[in-house]
């Protein structure tokens, strides 16, 4: 079973930025696609952000540029670098842990982005 922690949510005024972090335990990481996505209210869960275990990244278009997703295998942690954020920006941001054959989630955490 693994748990993900996030943290590093909050307020923020627009322009302004947010780094958020998600702490996996067990020992799959390191062969683990990790993923960050967002939940607005009244809207659907949206991908926002993919690192893959060998490193390679994605994102969503509405992030591109202002994004940057990464993770440090040797801590079990993915990082959401958050810069030039937006109102649109506001929402509960989850991590996600997938293999081929297991997805796991973290409890979310909330992101404001409000003057």
């Amino acid at each position: 079973q693994v748990q993900l922690v996030e943290s590093g949510g909050g307020l923020v005024q627009p322009g302004g930025s947010l780094r958020l972090s998600c702490a996996a335990s067990g020992n799959i990481f390191s062969i683990s696609t990790m993923n960050w996505y967002r939940q607005a209210p009244g809207k659907q869960r949206e991908l926002v952000a993919t690192i893959a275990s060998s490193g390679n990244t994605n994102y969503a278009d509405s992030v591109k540029g202002r994004f940057t997703i990464s993770r440090d295998n040797a801590k079990n942690t993915v990082y959401l670098q958050m810069n030039s954020l937006k109102s649109d920006d506001t929402a509960v941001y989850y991590c996600n842990l997938a293999t081929i054959t297991q997805n796991f989630w973290g409890q979310g955490t909330q992101v404001t982005v409000s003057a």
